[in-house]
């Protein structure tokens, strides 16, 4: 066992994107860090969203107008400090009079008081109303409101059968969730805390000043000791087993499991816009544009019982999402079409709702403080898009712990890689392409796409294809993994083509393995 001499300001549990989000800001405000991750950066709950920067607009139906403008407010802040990985998308949202609410929503409720001959039926004034507020409650400046659609005339009416004649079309804002992870871990790590990935904490001890936290190396298992004036419970599907195994803390709050899985086939369709799909059963589901040649279709929700069952989408739930989208696509799909799916556990706060839908959201922030005792934090729940003002609410609660802490800063920044306006992301390409002209246009596409401006460090005194290594796979080549393990925390092939890209998507499998042999030869040397 190695005992960390350096003594912490914040120990933090979790590298999902509440955990990295939180070290990456209290770093820039030059306290000191750590965080522990059990596995690979995001491996769970964090790359298993439906990839969006979002309000949530079906959260109108449930009347969590703070949790929806909260996340409104922070898409076009998040959009500009990640153009690279972030961009606008306008959604489609095809109306017929089949559409239904979810007859538990308190807006369904209000309306059959209304309308009691139709109590389930989603009225589209009622649509147009909801989306005004989604356009005006979040202070939108550059992303265009919402317009209606004749989907006879509209490109986006031409995949969709005959019956759905219009449509509203508004803005939301895509982003890579695993890059979103990696980007803020890495510049946590810049700022000066210390990353640990494949650490489980293994207990926690808290006296009057401090805790003490051991971590377990789950590769080497070698132990080390940190001591900590504050302690972060973000440990997602796992906070409240962090809660009661580890950090033997009582509490009254009981977190729910939420399965959400998305399939992906192949490109459904010729344009680039979204669609928004309302069901018969009163659920949404999204279809995306998803890496250049594919679709995302999403998401179900479904309650998971255990942690110790690894979440998967089921054949229950592939069979439910092409049935749903093949009701509004003219050519139906099957599960023989799914190229690809995930499913992830979301850890939401047991609110006593009626159905997994109907469960907020929202994050709740549990400060468990003694004054003779070393203060706790758990948190609970959480979108991917209120991330940055989670962690601003945290250190907000900690300020009288750190007096000398500086004030907000991550409003006005930009993650690595992100030193570019949204504008710029075509002349940013042109400009490597000048200089590199070896390079085909759309590989350095999806270099910039991952990781921005960063490429410009990365090509350094590369000339030719030659100074860029072996070539793993097509358009794979070993500089590219280089940097990802020495900056990214890289370590097998899953991490690189899943997590850090997504060449999982199109690679054989022998091309995997010389990855993954790649990897081990590095790491090991």
């Amino acid at each position: 066992m190695t005992n960390n001499s350096k003594e912490l300001d914040i120990f933090i549990i979790g590298g999902g994107i509440n955990g990295v989000g939180l070290a990456r800001d209290a770093a820039g405000r030059s306290l000191k860090v750590a965080l522990a991750e059990m596995g690979d950066l995001g491996s769970s709950t964090s790359s298993a969203s439906t990839k969006l920067f979002h309000g949530g607009l079906r959260y109108l139906e449930y009347f969590e107008f703070r949790l929806v403008r909260e996340a409104l407010k922070e898409r076009e802040k998040l959009l500009s400090m990640m153009p690279h990985i972030s961009w606008p998308l306008r959604f489609v949202l095809p109306y017929h009079r089949d559409i239904k609410f979810e007859n538990v929503t308190p807006a369904s409720k209000l309306v059959s008081f209304f309308i009691p001959w139709k109590p389930t039926h989603r009225p589209p004034w009622l649509i147009r109303l909801a989306l005004y507020f989604y356009d005006n409650i979040g202070g939108r400046s550059f992303l265009p409101p919402t317009k209606s659609l004749n989907l006879h005339k509209d490109i986006s009416g031409i995949p969709l059968k005959k019956k759905y004649k219009k449509a509203f079309e508004y803005s939301d804002c895509w982003v890579d969730d695993t890059r979103l992870v990696v980007l803020n871990a890495q510049d946590a790590k810049r700022n000066g805390a210390e990353i640990l990935t494949r650490a489980k904490v293994i207990s926690a001890e808290r006296k009057k000043k401090f805790w003490t936290i051991t971590v377990k190396d789950t590769r080497s298992f070698e132990e080390k000791v940190f001591k900590s004036k504050v302690l972060i419970n973000a440990a997602g599907p796992w906070v409240q087993t962090v809660r009661d195994n580890i950090l033997r803390i009582n509490s009254s709050i009981v977190v729910k499991l939420v399965r959400g899985s998305h399939i992906v086939t192949r490109k459904l369709y010729d344009h680039e816009k979204c669609y928004f799909f309302q069901g018969k059963d009163g659920r949404v589901v999204f279809s995306i544009p998803y890496e250049n040649d594919f679709t995302l279709i999403g998401t179900t929700e479904f309650e998971h019982i255990s942690l110790d069952n690894v979440p998967i989408c089921s054949p229950e739930e592939k069979s439910y999402l092409v049935d749903f989208v093949s009701g509004f696509f003219k050519k139906s799909i099957s599960t023989k079409d799914i190229v690809w799916s995930y499913s992830g556990m979301r850890p939401l706060y047991e609110d006593g709702a009626k159905s997994s839908s109907a469960i907020s959201r929202d994050y709740i922030l549990e400060l468990d403080e003694n004054l003779s005792k070393a203060p706790l934090i758990n948190i609970y729940g959480g979108k991917i898009s209120t991330y940055r003002r989670l962690a601003e609410n945290i250190l907000e609660k900690l300020s009288s712990y750190f007096p000398n802490m500086r004030e907000n800063w991550t409003e006005n920044s930009t993650l690595p890689g992100g030193n570019f306006k949204i504008s710029e992301f075509d002349e940013l390409v042109n400009s490597i392409k000048n200089k590199h002209s070896y390079l085909c246009i759309q590989y350095i596409k999806r270099l910039v796409r991952l990781y921005g401006t960063d490429v410009l460090k990365m090509l350094l005194n590369k000339k030719s294809k030659d100074d860029l290594g072996e070539e793993l796979a097509k358009n794979v080549f070993a500089f590219e993994i280089d940097w990802t393990i020495k900056n990214e925390w890289v370590e097998c092939a899953e991490d690189f083509i899943w997590r850090r890209t997504k060449l999982g998507l199109i690679l054989q499998k022998a091309e995997i393995s010389k990855i993954e042999k790649y990897i081990a030869r590095r790491i090991s040397s």
